[in-house]
């Protein structure tokens, strides 16, 4: 069985225009996450801090379980994936720059706290990655999100690019990359070109992802190491029914 190494926190978002996220004045919010870079672990491989994975604690490992298990009506697995969704989105927020700030109170006294810069917007691997929108919306409610559909070549297995749209000012943002499903790693590869070729830097891509085999990780970041990548679970078998069952279409 594989072993995976996780943490957690949370922190809220902004939207709107990027302002400081090119000015190297970025914050380092990573402090709650360990990375995944354990030598106690054959599953968990070394390639460095850019592996980020949630704790596992019981409330994670339930989910876990629920939405692997064959006989989990569609019901309760909606349920619990929209759960885990938002813990995973709630820490990919807190993978933002912020900025510090000082705020008055309602009795007039001042507080010393921090707030997001602005500029950030989700992107969706359709179909399976639009599972993870409302969560992210539930977090940020204007924020914006593109999508990109990719499909494989059903004589090749490659993946192409089929459609794709995004806010016209993508390469000026921070990008939460969503799919929840990391197999091959293949469909993101993909993606993370496309998102490239419109401009924006793979340092400001943070994916956000449910479950990853030791697999797809290695593929996503050794071939763009400057992405953070945030999941639950590095396993050697992936819920690969995710899409279909959360949607339906089984």
């Amino acid at each position: 069985t594989a072993t995976a190494i996780f943490e957690y926190s949370n922190m809220p978002c902004h939207n709107q225009s990027l302002n400081n996220v090119t000015t190297g004045q970025e914050h380092n919010l990573t402090k709650h996450v360990r990375f995944a870079a354990s030598s106690n672990s054959s599953n968990v491989l070394n390639l460095g801090p850019q592996l980020k994975l949630l704790p596992l604690n019981s409330q994670i490992l339930e989910l876990q379980t629920i939405i692997r298990d064959k006989t989990t009506s569609r019901g309760d697995f909606v349920f619990c994936a929209d759960r885990l969704i938002r813990l995973v989105v709630e820490e990919g927020l807190n993978q933002l720059p912020y900025s510090e700030c000082t705020v008055t109170t309602p009795t007039g006294h001042m507080y010393e706290g921090v707030q997001f810069e602005r500029g950030n917007c989700g992107v969706s691997i359709m179909r399976s990655g639009e599972a993870m929108e409302q969560g992210l919306r539930d977090c940020c409610r204007s924020i914006r999100i593109g999508k990109i559909l990719i499909q494989s070549d059903e004589e090749t297995q490659e993946a192409k690019v089929y459609y794709a749209k995004f806010p016209p000012d993508i390469n000026r943002r921070k990008v939460l990359l969503m799919y929840p499903i990391l197999s091959t790693g293949n469909t993101v590869i993909e993606a993370v070109q496309v998102l490239i070729e419109h401009g924006l830097q793979p340092k400001h891509i943070i994916l956000l992802s449910l479950f990853s085999t030791p697999h797809g990780a290695k593929a996503i970041l050794q071939e763009f190491p400057e992405i953070t990548l945030l999941t639950t679970e590095l396993h050697p078998v992936a819920p690969t029914h995710f899409g279909q069952k959360y949607f339906g279409t089984e």
